[in-house]
């Protein structure tokens, strides 16, 4: 919390004192802003405002952290006192289960850490510290400084000059985000508790920011991983190896497989034979398959649903009006330069995700209320074709296939009722909107191509390709020579032994290892990000992001899918059902033409619920929760992972474990198997 109230003073109160962390460029700028003289009277009102949300933050931030000392102090000296839960791989270890199978986790984005090998003058001190994935002191000691450095190069995509960020190895990299904040640490201690330690358990630490093709061009990432499987394997009696990746590490993963079966100089030289000898199974957790919507609107207007709400709950405080600093532009401007950021758009265009009408998750209900009545009735009344028709009418109204929709009408509105989209040869202007100060690549679009993007009203998952395309030109010529977001028509075309298909499920062969397993492991039951309704930004003020998500935008009583401009749908909070279950349930299931071997795949779904015990209520995550990352400490897929290292198979497990509509909405989607 003192570090925050620092940054207020060093930026806000003493701006003066931030610029020599910024860029050169950015300072002279700011340097030659005129000054505008403001009454004193108002001037106090703002600060004073500024100063209680600060002070109510850190009492609120205080407390929270007493309370979690509280406990964790109590819990250590007095265990009689607070009960705590056993955890499964105690359990499990009591019932005989032992390590057999060595194991290796992938962590996804923004999970692992990152540390700094060489930096601007700016970052002195800073050698071989934690720039991403520790306490994020650098943020509000130097946060330009701080920015600069986690930023890639805007042409090739790699290290800018004079910086050199790498990710750090081992278990360490990515068993805590941040102090208290656990990604993978609760299942590295169950593992241990069954015999697992560093001889038979492997972090494959990534770069996360890179393409993953790059990350073997810069680091020799995926030559690391892979003679780190083929050295488990020979050093553990040749046992196969489980591999357990999460988030973007699992379609990171999906490229490696591809990778490491292709011949050199693109691929790994490990033959067709190499996943069959070596892999025994991939419980892939929270897997973004088919895409993050959520990535849509971070491109697009570096917003989420939570920044919506914040907006909209404290107007002005995110922009450079008020703050003097545009956290908005700034993190656009970063973001814009991850390559594997492009990874996480939707895949599979309309005919996975829909299109201005149809979407596969009509008939969601998003009221859990309603939702529980509806199928108390269905349940009570089977056969009963009025109680279809019901459930079918309160539903219709949520059009998810529309991802971005100018006002909540065009996001409701029959397709015929909508404007032209723009077609490809349009002319625009050239003049810019921008104030100059952050690079963001909305510099560059004149006051005409803004309007016309509003105009078009409605964007499904093919036409969204092309507005980005529009909006972020750099980005897209550089990302889309490292990734690709279509469906196969041909898989043994040629074509597709380019790298840049090997990271979509929906353009690439699975490996031939029929006694392979894959498991697709994740959360279901909470609200998640589909879709969005967005409004031109006010134009009273200068701004470098035209478009921002319109938090006005509320559903009718009937539908409760739209709130703050968002439309949920089922998932695990960042990642849709859809996304992560759809190739388990259909596009793997069996002998398909991206399955050629008939790999076993297996759906374990994990319902959310929320905390209820002491500990949980302290810390917000639950030892069920099913949170994109909090499920990692989720006790049952804890136990999933633990007994398919110690040998046991998907059938052994239940095999498919499902709460959720995925193979209704599986059945809708009309793809050539």
């Amino acid at each position: 919390m003192a570090s925050i109230l620092r940054f207020r003073k060093l930026c806000i109160v003493e701006p003066e004192k931030c610029s020599s962390m910024s860029y050169e460029s950015y300072t002279n700028k700011v340097s030659e802003r005129p000054k505008v003289k403001k009454n004193k009277r108002q001037q106090t009102k703002d600060w004073k405002c500024i100063d209680n949300c600060c002070w109510i933050i850190g009492y609120i931030c205080t407390c929270w952290w007493l309370l979690l000392f509280l406990f964790n102090y109590l819990s250590a000296n007095l265990p009689g006192l607070i009960r705590v839960a056993e955890p499964p791989g105690a359990r499990l270890k009591r019932e005989g289960l032992t390590a057999l199978h060595p194991v290796v986790l992938v962590p996804g984005m923004v999970t692992g850490g990152l540390e700094l090998w060489e930096g601007k003058p700016c970052s002195e001190g800073l050698f071989r510290k934690r720039l991403w994935g520790g306490g994020f002191t650098e943020l509000f000691k130097r946060p330009l400084c701080w920015l600069e450095h986690l930023s890639l190069d805007n042409e090739t995509g790699l290290d800018p000059p004079g910086i050199r960020v790498r990710a750090i190895p081992g278990l360490a990299g990515a068993d805590y985000f941040a102090p208290g904040y656990f990604v993978w640490a609760i299942l590295i201690e169950n593992l241990a508790k069954i015999g697992y330690e560093g001889k038979n358990m492997h972090m494959a630490a990534y770069d996360w920011r890179l393409s993953f093709q790059n990350t073997e061009m810069r680091d020799q990432a995926l030559s690391t991983l892979k003679s780190k499987i083929e050295l488990m394997y020979l050093t553990n009696g040749q046992k196969k190896v489980v591999v357990v990746p999460h988030s973007m590490g699992v379609i990171y993963f999906l490229h490696f497989l591809k990778w490491v079966e292709a011949p050199p100089p693109m691929g790994g030289g490990g033959g067709s034979d190499w996943c069959s000898k070596h892999i025994k199974a991939v419980m892939n957790i929270g897997p973004a398959f088919l895409g993050v919507p959520k990535v849509v609107g971070n491109l697009f207007s570096a917003e989420n649903k939570d920044v919506a709400f914040l907006r909209a709950m404290v107007p002005g405080l995110l922009d450079s009006k008020t703050l003097g600093f545009q956290t908005l532009e700034h993190a656009m401007r970063v973001c814009r330069t991850w390559d594997s950021v492009i990874s996480l758009l939707p895949k599979g265009g309309e005919t996975i995700w829909g299109n201005l009408d149809w979407s596969p998750e009509e008939g969601h209900v998003c009221d859990s209320l309603k939702k529980r009545k509806l199928q108390a009735s269905l349940s009570s009344n089977k056969g009963n074709d009025n109680d279809s028709r019901m459930v079918f009418q309160v539903k219709e109204q949520t059009k998810y296939g529309r991802m971005i929709s100018f006002g909540k009408a065009a996001s409701e509105l029959p397709s015929p009722q909508l404007s032209t989209l723009v077609s490809k040869g349009s002319s625009f202007g050239t003049a810019s909107i921008s104030c100059g100060k952050v690079w963001t690549e909305y510099d560059k679009m004149s006051h005409e191509k803004i309007i016309r993007v509003a105009e078009n009203k409605a964007f499904t998952a093919k036409t969204l390709i092309d507005l980005l395309r529009l909006v972020a030109p750099k980005l897209m010529q550089r990302a889309e020579a490292q990734f690709s977001h279509g469906i196969a028509e041909n898989l043994d075309d040629p074509k597709y032994d380019h790298y840049k298909y090997w990271s979509n499920s929906l353009e690439t062969k699975l490996p031939n290892a029929s006694d392979m397993e894959i498991y697709c492991m994740y959360g279901a039951g909470i609200p998640t990000e589909r879709s969005y309704v967005y409004k031109l930004s006010p134009s009273d003020r200068c701004k470098s992001i035209p478009f921002q998500i319109d938090s006005s935008a509320d559903g009718s009583s009937s539908s409760g899918c739209l709130k703050g401009g968002v439309y949920f749908t089922d998932g695990d909070e960042t990642v849709p059902v859809l996304s992560a279950g759809f190739m388990c349930a259909k596009g793997w299931k069996g002998k398909t033409r991206f399955n050629p071997s008939g790999i076993a795949t297996f759906i374990r779904e994990y319902q959310h619920k929320p905390p209820t015990s002491l500990p949980s209520l302290l810390e917000g995550r639950a030892l069920e929760s099913s949170v994109h990352v909090d499920i990692m400490g989720n006790v049952a897929l804890i136990e999933d992972v633990l007994r398919v290292a110690a040998g046991a198979s998907g059938a052994e497990l239940g095999r498919d474990r499902i709460h959720s509509d995925i193979m209704r909405m599986s059945e809708r989607i009309d793809i050539r198997l």
